[in-house]
């Protein structure tokens, strides 16, 4: 079967049948018959397919994607396993995936999650995301992280009641936010979503997937166990 694999895939991905043909040794009535077979090795070429495409994109970014801002960390910050996550502060499902990072934590001390802000949703987003970096910068991010997704909004005050309540020197953070010390990290953030395919929060990165959304803890858990398995 490894063969018709190898053969769907390479026609998936656009090369001549006529090579398709000749490197698994068959012409192209023989090559029919075997699909005709075997159709349910079609979605199974399309996944594999997507899979080297997801490596491709992921590889040569993996240390860039994998190597927080400063402090930006949840979990273990010297887990083997590092999850990244994309995400915004005015974004529900974010919010509802908090709990999920929680749980992801408490199950798997290997786990490093890496935040990357991705501010897209909304003006107050970006605000919020630069708030979180100088929290970071204090070593007072997770702190802000739960209390910014606890707020009822976005506004200039629900950012710096969130940032008081987790012990951020507002002085100065706002002195790093008015510097521009955060516009480089947020700007390569949206370079590396945008590389990743990601347009859209919350959004998953760990071993060779990208997941879209709320998955859950169940699948965010399996990617991780994947991850660790190979």
């Amino acid at each position: 079967m490894r063969w018709i694999i190898t053969l769907c895939v390479s026609l998936v991905a656009g090369f001549a049948g006529a090579a398709a043909w000749d490197y698994a040794g068959l012409g192209p009535d023989r090559t029919r018959e075997a699909l005709l077979a075997n159709p349910e090795i079609l979605p199974e070429a399309m996944q594999e397919l997507q899979r080297r495409d997801m490596v491709a994109r992921i590889e040569p970014l993996r240390s860039e994607l994998e190597t927080p801002f400063p402090g930006a960390v949840i979990g273990n910050p010297d887990g083997e396993i590092t999850l990244v996550e994309f995400t915004d502060y005015a974004c529900g499902y974010c919010r509802q995936s908090l709990d999920h990072v929680k749980q992801i934590v408490a199950a798997h001390p290997d786990v490093k999650v890496v935040i990357r802000e991705y501010p897209i949703l909304s003006a107050g987003s970006a605000d919020a995301a630069r708030m979180a970096l100088a929290a970071a910068q204090q070593g007072r991010f997770e702190q802000f992280h739960d209390a910014m997704f606890a707020a009822e909004g976005l506004s200039a005050g629900n950012i710096e009641q969130a940032a008081r309540e987790a012990g951020v020197d507002l002085e100065r953070a706002q002195a790093a936010i008015e510097a521009g010390s955060f516009e480089s990290q947020l700007q390569n953030n949206v370079f590396l979503a945008q590389n990743m395919g990601v347009n859209g929060t919350p959004a998953w990165v760990v071993g060779d997937q990208v997941l879209s959304g709320a998955v859950g803890p169940e699948v965010l858990g399996a990617a991780i166990d994947e991850a660790r398995d190979s």
